[in-house]
């Protein structure tokens, strides 16, 4: 009766060995297949990605320039003494205007009127030792070295007279071209010393406007072309282009230009704000709305476009400038199909679902 117990135990383990362990051998000899797990496909019922795409045809840009600058005078300078002395003119009123030549400062002499006349004096001495020389050199009375000594002693006190004279010449600061005066010369009674100030004198006829362009802007100016300008005051001038810097400013990596404006009546004044604009050669691109721009994986500015079979691929460009309407680029087919919705979402080659809008909308 103890065997009946144990044999059912063997039977169960076995069984259950069976079904666990050899679960498929189990099946096999059973006649019942083991059923297949069919993999999902992940794209089976995937919707395709929806975009709004823009059509646009390469247009020629504005040919024009703008700049944002200022005026400054044609000429500077600042009049400096070569020598020293007390000023003995009056000054003149700032905002005076002087022609070339005009007397700014004037400086006492001194003793310098002493020294031409010692100078002058050693000159006629050393003429009459040197005519002497010559006649008994002729006569066979006298050495060519006598000659030649008394010739070194001529010339110098010639130089000394020259230097003197230059001396007294100095004492009249004058105006170096026809302009107007920034601030009072130097007061009477002022002691100047050699690179003093006397007087701090600007051209305004013409004037000149000053403008910095970015490397994109530079290639499109030439010199010579017409320029127009509004200044803060909101008078409008005309001039030309006659500076077109070749070398950019390394802080802000931009070209000084500067641009000639007649001013007769020196109405315009230096330092005032200007927008400039410049005639400029005449570019082509696309106006595409800003946010369309976007990165690819490599970090270039691009935009999606969709060809003939509704498929992405990814086009770089170059911004060639600003608008209100969006930025002027480079770089496109003509027309283009540029995705300006949904474009962040979408990769290259993929098939999408389009909905064209018109560039009015």
């Amino acid at each position: 009766m103890r065997l009946v117990p144990l044999i059912t135990a063997i039977l169960v383990l076995v069984s259950l060995y069976l079904i666990v362990m050899e679960r498929d051998a189990l099946l096999a000899f059973a006649g019942a297949a083991p059923a297949e797990v069919q993999p999902e496909d992940p794209t089976e019922d995937a919707p395709p990605l929806r975009v709004t795409v823009q059509r646009i045809d390469e247009r020629e840009i504005e040919s024009a320039v703008i700049l944002r600058g200022r005026t400054s005078a044609a000429r500077q300078v600042e009049v400096r003494s070569e020598t020293s002395g007390l000023v003995v003119s009056p000054p003149i009123a700032r905002g005076s205007s002087v022609q070339a030549g005009d007397m700014l400062c004037e400086l006492a002499p001194g003793t310098r009127a002493a020294s031409l006349t010692e100078a002058e004096a050693r000159l006629a001495e050393a003429e009459i030792n040197y005519n002497a020389a010559s006649r008994l050199s002729e006569g066979g009375f006298a050495a060519q070295t006598r000659v030649a000594s008394a010739d070194a002693a001529r010339q110098a006190a010639m130089a000394g007279v020259e230097a003197a004279r230059a001396e007294l010449d100095r004492l009249n600061i004058r105006a170096p071209f026809d302009g107007l005066l920034e601030a009072d010369t130097a007061e009477q009674g002022t002691l100047l010393s050699p690179g003093g100030l006397c007087a701090t004198l600007i051209r305004l006829d013409p004037i000149i406007l000053v403008g910095f362009a970015s490397e994109m802007q530079i290639d499109r100016l030439s010199l010579g072309v017409l320029a127009g300008a509004r200044l803060s005051n909101g008078e409008e001038v005309m001039g030309r282009v006659s500076f077109l810097a070749r070398s950019a400013d390394p802080s802000t990596r931009t070209f000084r230009v500067e641009v000639t404006v007649p001013n007769n009546d020196q109405s315009i004044r230096e330092g005032m704000s200007a927008d400039i604009m410049i005639s400029a050669t005449a570019t082509r691109g696309h106006l595409v709305p800003g946010s369309a721009l976007t990165l690819d994986n490599e970090g270039r500015l691009g935009l999606r476009l969709v060809d003939d079979e509704n498929r992405t691929f990814f086009a770089p460009v170059s911004v060639l400038r600003d608008s209100p309407q969006g930025f002027w680029v480079s770089g496109l087919p003509d027309p283009a199909d540029v995705v300006v919705v949904g474009q962040e979402y979408a990769t290259d080659g993929i098939t999408v679902l389009v909905h064209h809008r018109n560039a009015g909308e």
